[in-house]
């Protein structure tokens, strides 16, 4: 499928060398650097909200996902009269971080400022490349996937909150308060606190990119819908062995990361199988549409 732009002036739409996409190609790159430059400056200049409002609320008591779950066991406490669900009121007792390097807290500033300049220019740079591939596609494949950029920003931002939400918060319950033996003593480093937490929140913004990736590779023929529920067996055990990678060791965590992903593969096999039948009534209307029969006329 060959690229095409339109010029301008008496040549109209023009095939574009290679070194003319090349070329292209390096502009939608640069603003899309742009994008994620000037984001990086307004987070780094953010520095307190973002550390001390995001970054650092989830290992708080009062923290959304810590207080919800601390109240739910505390209800369900009283109502069976037990004390079984003392254990859902994770991240009760903060934990202090560490800097052991001379320039640590700097370079983590830095390197925070980033991750949250890539978030934030996640759309712009999606609508970058989408622009870079717009040429390529045919009138009705431009109508087909219209609204693709906002899907695929919604995904990944759902994504990321619910890696910030739900699976942060009992990942870190859980490495944070897990020890083998009294004598030592949990001194967590700042580094790898933040480190778990960009790996597990960017991970899920991608991972959330299921359906999307369902679509396109319906659009050009690599998968169907018969070929993901023949082969849906297989993907729950790669499903649950992603969640045990991005999640600490333990049964309820994983659940809880597994059962959103199960959920997104049942919704790409929905959109996979709408993907089909539009590819199958356009080859209908085409089919049609040339065996119709030519009426002549008199002359």
């Amino acid at each position: 499928m060959a690229f095409r732009r339109k010029k301008g002036g008496n040549n109209g739409d023009k095939e574009m060398s290679f070194l003319e996409h090349l070329e292209e190609l390096r502009w939608h790159i640069i603003r899309s650097i742009l994008a994620i430059v000037v984001m990086f400056v307004v987070a780094f200049f953010l520095k307190n909200f973002i550390f001390n409002n995001i970054i650092f609320a989830p290992r708080n008591p009062g923290f959304f996902t810590n207080r919800i779950l601390c109240n739910l066991g505390g209800f369900l406490n009283d109502h069976y009269n037990t004390q079984r669900f003392t254990a859902l009121c994770i991240n009760s007792k903060p934990f202090n971080l560490i800097n052991i390097q001379m320039s640590g807290q700097l370079t983590t500033h830095f390197a925070m400022a980033i991750v949250v300049g890539i978030i934030l220019a996640f759309p712009i740079i999606i609508w970058e490349f989408w622009k870079f591939f717009k040429p390529a596609l045919r009138e009705n494949e431009r109508k087909n996937i219209r609204g693709a950029v906002l899907a695929t920003s919604l995904l990944f931002f759902t994504g990321v909150v619910f890696g910030y939400y739900m699976i942060f918060p009992f990942s870190l319950h859980f490495l944070g308060t897990y020890d083998i033996s009294d004598q030592i003593v949990n001194q967590i480093n700042i580094r790898s606190y933040i480190g778990t937490l960009t790996s597990i929140v960017l991970a899920s913004g991608f991972i959330f990119e299921l359906p999307i990736v369902a679509f396109f590779l319906t659009k050009i023929g690599i998968i169907t819908p018969s070929f993901m529920i023949e082969y849906r067996r297989y993907a729950i055990v790669i499903i649950f062995i992603i969640a045990a990678i991005i999640t600490p060791p333990d049964v309820f965590s994983q659940t809880l990361v597994a059962v959103p992903l199960l959920g997104l593969y049942e919704i790409s096999i929905l959109i996979s199988k709408i993907v089909m039948k539009k590819k199958a009534k356009m080859h209908d209307d085409f089919m049609n549409d040339n065996n119709e029969p030519q009426v002549e006329t008199a002359t």
